[in-house]
Formats: structure tokens, C-alpha cells, sequence
């Protein structure tokens, strides 16, 4: 005869199985610190892709500006405003993504160990019988 109590808690697991759960075991197979490092490095090449091409865009939306003051302008200045901004892009966007990382961990652990709970609870069950 079916245990009413062993339907639902499997229905349940093999909901979280389908959804969440698939990332989190992703992220539950890291260490924590391996996981944040690769979040962040993954998001410090991304801000770089995305500032290179907005500066690009923003020289070729002021092109015909930029040709005629480019005899004008202290290049080491310029050069020195660039990085500026780049740095504050880029340490901006790896401080944000550090915070989600962590918070991104510390959930899918909390997650994963509810899970193997249920699946305890679930083994004591069929040992019951």
C-alpha cells in the first residue's frame, strides 16, 4: 500500500530535481571560494568585453569631435580618464558580483542540504516498512 507521506515528499524532491536543483548541485559541487573566484573572474573579463565596446561606440558616435581636438588633447590625461572609469567599471561590477556569489552559494548550500534531509527522511521511511 502507498505511504501518502512517501508520495509527497518524492513529488516534492523530484519537483526541486527538475528546477533549482539542477543549479544548485552545479554550485554545490564547487567550494566556496573556488565558486566566488570563478563568478568574479567570469564577471571582470565580461565588464572588460562591455567597456572596450561602449568606449568604442563612444569614439565612433564622436568621431568627427575626437579627430579635430585630437592634436588638443593631452593623450596621457585622456588615457589616464579612460582607465579611471575602467577601473571603477570593472571593480564595481566584481564587488556586485562577489555580493550575488556569495549570497548565490549560501542559498543553493542551505538548498541542497534541506534536500539531502528529505532524502534521509525519505530512506527512513522505506526502512520503516
Amino acid at each position: 500500500m502507498l505511504n501518502e507521506e512517501r508520495v509527497i515528499l518524492m513529488t516534492h524532491m523530484a519537483s526541486y530535481e527538475s528546477g533549482e536543483g539542477k543549479q544548485n548541485v552545479k554550485i554545490g559541487n564547487y567550494f566556496r571560494s573556488d565558486y566566488i573566484a570563478v563568478q568574479v573572474l567570469k564577471a571582470v573579463i565580461s565588464a572588460t568585453i562591455a567597456f572596450a565596446l561602449v568606449f568604442a561606440l563612444y569614439i565612433l558616435y564622436n568621431l568627427e569631435i575626437f579627430l579635430q581636438d585630437l592634436y588638443k588633447i593631452d593623450i596621457i590625461l585622456f588615457a589616464k580618464n579612460v582607465l579611471t572609469y575602467y577601473g571603477i567599471t570593472v571593480v564595481g561590477y566584481g564587488i556586485l558580483t562577489y555580493i550575488l556569489s556569495t549570497y548565490r552559494y549560501a542559498k543553493a548550500k542551505n538548498n541542497l542540504k534541506h534536500y539531502y534531509q528529505n532524502l534521509k527522511k525519505l530512506n527512513s521511511l522505506y526502512n520503516q516498512q
